[in-house]
Formats: C-alpha cells, sequence, structure tokens
C-alpha cells in the first residue's frame, strides 16, 4: 500500500488513506488499552530530524516509535554539523548509514522531505515542509473525524484563519476532497491563496456562513508576529470577524465538533469557552496524533517499498 515514503497527502489514493485510518484505531484501541509498549518496530531505528521548532509533532512521532519498541534518534539541528555548513542530503546519508530504518523530517523550506527521500534509501516521512505539506495532521484529522461521524462523504467541514500559509490547510483540503467531504474555507483576503477555488474548496462571505450547518469547524492559529506585517487587521478585529465563538458554533449542525492542530492562541482563532467545552476535539487530536504516526510507521518500515 505506502511506497518508500510518506511526503504528502497528495500521493495517497483514497484507499491509501482508509487503510493508514484503519491501522490508526488499531493502534489507538491498544495504546487506550493500557499498553505501554508494542513490539511491531524491535530492533528497528527512528531519527527525528527538525530545523524548525516543535513541541507537539516531534513529541508525537518520537512516542509512537517508542510504543512500537523502536530505537530513537534525536537530532538536535542547533547542536549539529548543520551548523557546521553539513548539507541535508549529507545529514540523511550519515543518519542512514548508522542502520536508521526511518527518518522524520521537519524543516522550513518546501521541498525538502522530497529532496531527502530522493537521496537516501531509508524511508522518509514529512512532518511539514514550508508551507507545501504536514501529512500526518491530516490524517490525525481525519481519523478524529471518522471516530466521530464514522465516514466522510457528505460531510460538511468549514476552515477558517490563516489559509495561506497553512500546510496543515493544503493538505486536509487535498485529503478530504478525495475522501468525499465538502470544504468550505472563510479567511481574510490577505490569508487566502490565490486560486484556491480551484480546489474545489467554497469560499464563504462571512465566519457565520462559514459555519453554518457544519458537521467540523476547524480554526488554523494565526501567526500574532502577521499582524505587524499588516496582513489581517488588528487582533480585537480579528476576532470580531474571523473568532470561532459559541454563538458562530452554534450556527453549525447540533452535533457538529470544533478542531484545531493546535497550539490554539486562546481567544484568538477560538474562545476559551469554546475549547473548554464537550464540543471541542483538539485534546482528541492529540492521542490520534500518536495513533496516526505508530500506524505510518509500523506500515512504511515493515511493509513499505524501497
Amino acid at each position: 500500500m505506502l511506497k518508500k515514503d510518506l511526503l504528502d497527502i497528495n500521493s495517497l489514493t483514497k484507499e491509501d488513506i482508509l487503510s493508514i485510518l484503519e491501522e490508526g484505531e488499531r493502534m489507538r484501541d491498544a495504546v487506550e488499552s493500557g499498553a505501554k509498549s508494542l513490539d511491531a518496530l524491535r530492533d528497528r531505528s527512528v531519527a527525528t530530524l527538525f530545523y524548525e521548532n516543535s513541541t507537539r509533532t516531534k513529541n508525537s512521532f518520537e512516542n509512537a516509535a517508542r510504543f512500537l519498541g523502536a530505537n530513537v534518534v534525536s537530532v538536535s539541528v542547533g547542536n549539529s554539523s548543520v551548523k557546521k555548513g553539513e548539507t541535508l542530503i549529507d545529514t540523511g546519508m550519515t543518519l542512514e548509514r548508522i542502520m536508521t530504518d526511518a527518518i522524520v523530517i521537519r524543516h522550513e523550506v518546501a521541498g525538502a522531505a522530497k529532496l531527502l527521500a530522493d537521496n537516501v534509501k531509508c524511508h522518509v516521512l514529512n512532518a511539514g515542509d514550508g508551507l507545501h505539506a504536514h501529512p500526518t495532521q491530516a490524517l490525525l484529522d481525519f481519523l478524529t473525524m471518522k471516530e466521530i461521524f464514522g465516514g466522510f462523504e457528505g460531510l460538511e467541514v468549514a476552515i477558517i484563519g490563516d489559509i495561506k500559509h497553512s500546510r496543515v490547510a493544503r493538505s486536509n483540503i487535498e485529503g478530504l476532497k478525495k475522501l468525499g467531504a465538502n470544504v468550505r474555507i472563510f479567511a481574510p483576503n490577505t490569508l487566502m491563496p490565490q486560486g484556491i477555488e480551484r480546489t474545489g474548496v467554497k469560499i464563504a462571505e462571512s465566519v457565520e456562513e462559514a459555519c453554518d450547518n457544519a458537521d467540523v469547524i476547524m480554526g488554523l492559529r494565526i501567526q500574532l508576529e502577521r499582524q505587524k506585517k499588516g496582513l489581517f487587521p488588528s487582533v480585537g478585529e480579528y476576532v470580531k470577524y474571523y473568532g470561532i465563538t459559541k454563538e458562530r458554533v452554534a450556527l453549525a449542525k447540533k452535533n457538529a465538533v470544533v478542531m484545531h492542530p493546535a497550539p490554539v492562541n486562546r481567544g484568538v482563532e477560538i474562545a476559551s469557552d469554546v475549547i473548554d467545552s464537550d464540543k471541542s476535539y483538539i485534546y482528541r487530536q492529540v492521542t490520534n496524533g500518536l495513533a496516526v504516526r505508530m500506524a505510518v510507521l509500523k506500515m512504511l518500515i515493515i511493509g513499505g517499498e524501497r
């Protein structure tokens, strides 16, 4: 099913995605049953190579590898030979020569994960590259939706926030369209990518229209430093016109849920009383992230082509 690497959602078929979700469900069941360690990847080695800061994704991948019994090598880029001028390819080849089975990479440059994958024989998993893709975040979002709704056909998903700079939004849109969901988006004009309508999404005219009759309302993190560049109004105005509040959530379907890739700027993208309500599945996404990353590590290392 999966080939050598997991670089983006676009390269996966609908069947690929559903197979990953099925394995993710098995991994989640195992973890929630109280299992502290599985032996699927015993004597295998997974390296995390993060050129961008990360807490959730990095720890999630490393815990996933450990749950499966793998050895974990965490490369501290700031203290590595990268600071001495070592190239990405050289770093990857070095990790491969110490018998690394898979490299998990996050990089600020789009395409970095593919460049690495094209030059090493071990498996490469993209943990986010520039504005391009974040496949495991999308997969954990899908796993959460599947857990709640059972499927995707006809599901109404609203994505609200910084669409332009969001690899999470891109990966979600690609996968949700493949799975049969309907996607509507809303963002300030300066944070809306040109030509996004060609992906088949609906562009809402207001946050209320985006939330209306939705099954899922997904907020995206606003990088507050962008406000200094004038790419969106003041934080107060953003909250007024784009924030996800209880009143706006009430426009959605009765059983609608609220999601976010985290970390959340409380009171900005989503009101605190929404985050803390039973509508919020933000913390459930974290558990499903562990399960999905366990699934893709196992499926690639044990069954992936080289």
